[in-house]
């Protein structure tokens, strides 16, 4: 809802003047609005703190937010991979994490037990190389284990904290991983950066239903704050591996089971020797609806592409690793490089290892 040119929370009563008025929560409109005193002690008229936050962001070239309708899909895995792909392409990368409940950016890029250092520039990422710095609340706590139990005006003012006290340096991409859903995060991320100029969002999603309505709503958000969507990744697209990565049980009648590996590998390399070279597929999730395309189709939206649900791309993410450096990462490796290389296209970057 807008007033003028300030914009009024749907709950607001009717004749409010805007939160960022001078006679916010302190006019007649304003008596028995649940937001009155939030409004009548909040900082009135520009925020200082976003020409700082311009400054810092005027090294970034390229800055991209990645977002999930629901928790669980695989986003944090897909900033960290995408991340290592760009920095492989000889990119100059820094991920921020802004997951403050949920940071889990530092266990992906094996940097667990790290700390954030101080210099006369400002904070300092944290690297994994040279040209891939990263950046999550998860390198200050003293302990991994304890809960963030904060308010959104904390989480905001961290967030922003981030953003005009990082020093990154020049980078080519800052590749943001926000938590799920559409909430202060979300909200503080783009108003602090819009001015800088974001490139757009990228949603991760699986291909059931319960999944796709969340990012439904997650598209209707950033169509409302005037983000692009640079498209939507379909993760966990079908349990996905070489026949010979899985495991062969047999079950008895009263529900015991018995590992026949050994014997059924031994039958195929007997007998269809060929077979040892197949790869499994099989859909864990529903995607009769169309999964993730159907639904780019349905809101007019681009899709970038499906990864599959393998096994070695998890264990990768666990150990802190990058998918494109394992060769046991066959199946999924591939699919995310096309993904990148479409998402490069699409923002009109060429590779800068195919330019040097």
């Amino acid at each position: 809802m807008e007033n003028g040119s300030h914009e009024v929370p749907e709950n607001a009563n009717e004749h409010c003047p805007g939160p960022e008025s001078e006679s916010a929560g302190k006019s007649d409109a304003c008596e028995g609005c649940p937001n009155q005193e939030v409004c009548a002690t909040a900082p009135k008229g520009p925020d200082p703190d976003l020409v700082s936050i311009a400054e810092r962001m005027a090294t970034v070239k390229h800055k991209i937010l990645v977002l999930s309708g629901k928790g669980g899909v695989g986003k944090s895995t897909f900033s960290a991979q995408l991340s290592f792909a760009l920095a492989a392409m000889d990119f100059q990368v820094g991920l921020l994490d802004i997951d403050i409940c949920g940071p889990s950016i530092p266990k992906m890029l094996a940097l667990e037990g790290q700390e954030i250092h101080q210099s006369n520039l400002g904070w300092s990422p944290v690297y994994v190389e040279s040209n891939l710095g990263v950046m999550s609340i998860g390198f200050m706590l003293p302990n991994p284990d304890d809960a963030v139990i904060w308010r959104g005006p904390r989480k905001n003012g961290i967030i922003k904290q981030f953003l005009k006290d990082v020093y990154w340096g020049e980078l080519d991409f800052l590749i943001v991983d926000a938590p799920p859903g559409t909430s202060d995060e979300h909200i503080s991320i783009v108003q602090f950066l819009q001015a800088t100029g974001i490139d757009g969002a990228i949603i991760v999603t699986t291909p059931q239903q319960v999944s796709l309505i969340d990012v439904r709503k997650e598209v209707s958000f950033c169509k409302k704050v005037g983000l692009p969507v640079l498209g939507v990744v379909e993760n966990m697209s079908g349990l996905t591996q070489p026949l010979t990565d899985l495991k062969f049980l047999s079950a008895t009648e009263t529900g015991e089971q018995k590992d026949i590996t050994e014997w059924v590998i031994q039958i195929m390399r007997e007998k269809a020797p060929e077979m040892l070279n197949l790869i499994t597929y099989s859909e864990v999730f529903d995607s009769s609806g169309g999964g993730g395309a159907k639904m780019c189709v349905d809101m007019g939206v681009p899709f970038l592409g499906k990864v599959p649900l393998d096994p070695q791309l998890c264990k990768a993410a666990e150990e802190g690793r990058s998918c494109f450096d394992d060769i046991k990462c066959r199946i999924s490796a591939p699919a995310l490089k096309a993904i990148v290389e479409k998402l490069l296209s699409e923002l009109k970057v060429s590779r800068m290892a195919d330019d040097a």
